[in-house]
């Protein structure tokens, strides 16, 4: 896996992936940025929910769980001095779906944190992680 990351100019830059993707990254104003695009702290999170988001689906659905809709909120806390790296980062589930049993979605979530979603489990390194989860009936 690789990526290249170039600057623009301010505190814009850009990143090219191993699979030819692009993805823009800016910084706050008062770091001298435009405020263009996310922070590169904000894009590790929105890794970290991907990744978990992938597993919790592709698990219950090859448990042939009618799994219709999957969301992940995180809330994260930062230490206050530098390194700033996250200190708890709190994972909040909405899965909708037909009878979807609680105890399933449970295994699905524990597997992703604990075997599987590479991006939370080095996140766990220095922070303090949860997860929680609500399933909404889909008509």
């Amino acid at each position: 896996m690789e990526c290249t990351i170039k600057w623009l100019d301010g505190m814009s830059f850009v990143a090219e992936t191993g699979s030819g993707h692009l993805l823009a990254m800016d910084g706050a104003p008062e770091a001298g940025g435009r405020n263009l695009a996310p922070r590169p702290m904000e894009l590790m999170l929105a890794g970290a929910g991907g990744c978990t988001a992938f597993d919790v689906v592709l698990i219950l659905k090859r448990g042939r769980h009618d799994i219709r809709g999957c969301s992940v909120r995180l809330e994260a806390e930062r230490a206050d001095t530098d390194p700033k790296v996250f200190t708890r980062v709190r994972f909040i589930y909405t899965l909708s779906g037909r009878k979807l049993k609680r105890d399933a979605v449970e295994r699905a979530i524990h597997l992703s944190a604990e075997k599987y979603c590479s991006a939370s489990i080095m996140l766990g390194k220095t922070a303090e992680i949860s997860h929680e989860f609500e399933i909404v009936e889909a008509d």
